[in-house]
């Protein structure tokens, strides 16, 4: 994987936390994936260890966990 990609569902909290790593890191080292877009990415997240969003995951596979904006549960619900 050579780009981070943020998850998030879309709420006040992920939004704000989606400009800031913009930002910080660039467009074009970021993918960007709304779960209330794309829902079939949920179980991708999970299996790299997303518990809760917005969460990044680093091109090395950490999963950095952002402020907290729901649990995946609440995600999935």
């Amino acid at each position: 994987m050579s780009k981070s990609i943020f998850y998030h569902a879309g709420c006040p909290v992920c939004i704000s936390a989606e400009h800031d790593i913009i930002s910080l890191i660039g467009a074009e080292n970021v993918e960007i994936v709304h779960f209330g877009e794309s829902k079939d990415r949920i179980p991708e997240a999970e299996n790299a260890g997303v518990k809760s969003v917005p969460a990044l995951l680093t091109p090395n596979g950490h999963v950095l966990h952002i402020n907290f904006g729901a649990s995946m549960a609440d995600v999935k619900a």
